[in-house]
C-alpha cells in the first residue's frame, strides 16, 4: 500500500510527454477536422512566406503546394495552377489526345471487322464482284431505258417532219422536250454509274491491300 505514492514521480515524465505530444498535434488535428480530413496544405509564396491552410492556398497559385496528413507525413504534391493560356493549351492537348485515342479505337474496330468479313482473298473478290454486279445492272437498266426513249422519240420526230418551217403544235413540242429531258437524265445516270464502278474498284483495291497486311500478321489498328 505504501509503494503506490512513491511511483508517482516516475510516471510524471511519461504523462508530461503524452500531454506535450497531444499539444504538439493539436494544430494538425484542428486543420484536419476543419477540412473534413482533406489534409493540410502548405507552400512558400513567391516572396518567401510559408503558408499553411486546410484548403488550396490562393496566394500560392503559381507555386507547388504540399498536402500533409494529420501526422505531418506527405500525402501528395500539387503542381502550380495553370494560367488561362496554359489551361487552354492543356485542354487543346487533351482534346487532340482524345481524338487520337478515338481514331485508334476506330481503326482497330475497322480492321477487326474486315478480318471477320473476309477470311481470305477469295471471299473479298466475291464481295467485289457482287458490288460491281449491282452497278452494272443499274447501267444496263439505264441503257435499256435510253433505247425505249429513242423508240418513243422516233414517231414524234416523224410527226414533226410534217411541220417543217412551221410552228410545232404545243403538245408535240412538249412531248419532244419531255423525251429529251428523260434521255438526258438516263445519260447522266450512266456517267454516274461509270464513276461508281471506278470508286468501287478503288475501294476494294484499298481494302485488299490492307487485308493482305492483316492476314500476314499486322495488328489491327497498327496500319497507316
Amino acid at each position: 500500500m505504501l509503494s503506490r505514492p512513491s511511483s508517482l514521480p516516475a510516471a510524471l515524465p511519461v504523462l508530461a510527454l503524452a500531454c506535450l505530444g497531444t499539444a504538439f498535434h493539436l494544430p494538425a488535428a484542428w486543420a484536419q477536422s476543419k477540412s473534413g480530413g482533406g489534409g493540410i496544405y502548405t507552400c512558400v509564396t513567391p516572396d518567401g512566406r510559408r503558408l499553411t491552410s486546410d484548403r488550396w492556398i490562393a496566394e500560392c497559385n503559381s507555386r507547388e503546394q504540399r498536402v500533409l496528413n494529420s501526422d505531418g507525413s506527405l500525402r501528395t504534391v500539387l503542381p502550380p495552377a495553370m494560367s488561362p493560356e496554359e489551361k487552354a493549351a492543356n485542354e487543346a492537348r487533351e482534346r487532340r489526345a482524345a481524338a487520337e485515342r478515338a481514331a485508334q479505337q476506330d481503326a482497330i474496330r475497322r480492321d477487326r471487322n474486315l478480318l471477320q468479313r473476309y477470311r481470305n482473298e477469295a471471299a473479298h473478290q466475291a464481295a467485289r464482284e457482287a458490288a460491281l454486279d449491282d452497278v452494272n445492272k443499274a447501267t444496263q437498266m439505264s441503257e435499256r431505258r435510253l433505247q425505249e426513249l429513242a423508240a418513243e422519240r422516233k414517231p414524234l420526230l416523224d410527226e414533226a417532219e410534217f411541220y417543217k418551217g412551221k410552228t410545232l403544235p404545243a403538245k408535240l413540242k412538249q412531248q419532244l422536250a419531255e423525251n429529251e429531258a428523260a434521255a438526258d437524265a438516263q445519260r447522266l445516270l450512266i456517267e454516274n454509274q461509270k464513276a461508281e464502278l471506278v470508286r468501287v474498284n478503288k475501294l476494294y483495291d484499298t481494302e485488299l491491300g490492307r487485308l493482305k497486311r492483316l492476314w500476314a500478321g499486322a495488328a489491327p489498328g497498327s496500319l497507316d
